[in-house]
């Protein structure tokens, strides 16, 4: 089943150690997503509290050379198939069917649609602790049959799980009230950054700012038709893509072209200036409809970005007494963004109240600290 193992190979899940395996994500280090940064983070500060962390990933998808890599870090990476439909449970299958012949002390898995293999963990005598992700079966971008694999992969974690994660206390509401279970919260990190330099081209909280994976319920067809209006009088940039290529990657570069003040950077693994974006936009509009708490949220304010947020109860959960919100709709968004952006040193003051909440309910610290308490709270006598 393993295509590559690489790094300190040697550290594996010996019977005397307290061994724990990462599956469901990219790998480590990886830029994809939410989990990936969670996986980051909280890779080295397991091995820092005493864990052999392994974390089973995907060919091509991490940085093998990155500096910032902690080497402690096992990676072990599967075969699985590279489609839209069957990558996640393809390699969730293979790297679940290889940590079930290692026999790690217990095993933190992603995402529900990795509920179908748990029991090729349970069989083994391996607890499980899951994090449920959101309610990926609402979304939008997924197809009927889709949105059934991960609504009966949430019913197979339910049922065969040893612990849960819910990342808002909202998705812990709905999954406590939906298949009666109880578990964990533990919410998405943030890292305050030191003063970076303004991207090139931009000013200071002159400019608009969105980053979003380019699919419906991240409020892409809503922002998208009110960026005309916006970029009238200020500079837009675009942070994303589909993944997938289609048409809203065609309608990111078609406004691009059109408007001169509008900028579309695509995918970004350059953290750095992901940073730098969020630390110096004068309004980060953050369009996000389905889940729980929102990595990207919390990193654009730990990063002191002034944000407008479509009005979800997830939304509200993480941003509190500082947010903006606003309706999905193209007029509201407009004249939102325009009023905000019209008074800067309220601009300011909502950057420093996002920067204080963020590191008071969301530092990583906190976060890595919960999950090592709640694995150890799983591990065998």
């Amino acid at each position: 089943m393993v295509e590559t193992t690489h790094k300190n190979d040697k550290q594996q899940f010996e019977k005397w150690s307290r061994s724990v395996a990462l599956i469901g994500t990219r790998g480590y280090p990886s830029y994809y997503g939410g989990f990936e940064t969670a996986i980051r983070n909280l890779a080295p500060e397991l091995v820092n509290m005493g864990w052999d962390v392994t974390v089973y990933g995907r060919r091509g998808a991490t940085r093998l050379n990155d500096p910032d890599a902690d080497a402690r870090v096992v990676t072990r990476v599967t075969r699985g198939l590279e489609t839209r439909n069957l990558s996640t449970l393809s390699y969730g299958f293979t790297s679940t069917f290889d940590a079930a012949v290692r026999r790690p002390d217990v095993a933190l898995v992603m995402n529900v649609a990795n509920g179908y293999f748990l029991p090729l963990l349970r069989a083994r005598g391996i607890p499980t602790l899951v994090n449920v992700d959101g309610i990926e079966w609402e979304r939008a971008k997924w197809s009927p049959l889709a949105k059934r694999v991960f609504r009966t992969g949430a019913e197979c974690t339910a049922r065969w799980a040893s612990g849960l994660v819910f990342d808002a206390r909202a998705i812990e509401t709905y999954w406590q009230d939906t298949f009666r279970v109880q578990g964990t919260f533990i919410p998405y990190g943030g890292e305050v950054p030191p003063p970076l330099p303004v991207p090139e081209g931009l000013a200071h909280r002159r400019y608009v700012l969105m980053v979003a994976r380019l699919v419906p319920e991240n409020s892409v067809p809503q922002f998208f038709e009110a960026v005309p209006a916006i970029a009238a009088r200020h500079p837009v940039v675009i942070v994303g893509s589909s993944g997938y290529g289609g048409e809203w990657d065609d309608a990111a570069r078609s406004l691009a072209a059109s408007h001169s003040s509008v900028s579309w950077l695509g995918h970004l693994s350059n953290d750095s200036l992901l940073l730098a974006l969020w630390q110096h936009a004068g309004v980060y509009f953050h369009g996000h409809s389905v889940g729980g708490t929102n990595p990207s949220l919390v990193q654009a304010m730990a990063a002191g970005a002034p944000i407008l947020a479509r009005d979800t109860v997830y939304n509200r959960e993480v941003l509190g007494s500082t947010g903006k919100f606003v309706a999905a709709d193209p007029d509201a968004i407009a004249k939102a963004v325009l009023q905000l952006m019209g008074d800067q040193t309220e601009l300011e003051d909502v950057g420093q109240a996002n920067v204080q909440r963020a590191d008071q309910h969301y530092s990583w610290k906190q976060v890595c600290s919960d999950y090592d308490r709640a694995l150890r709270a799983l591990l065998r006598d």
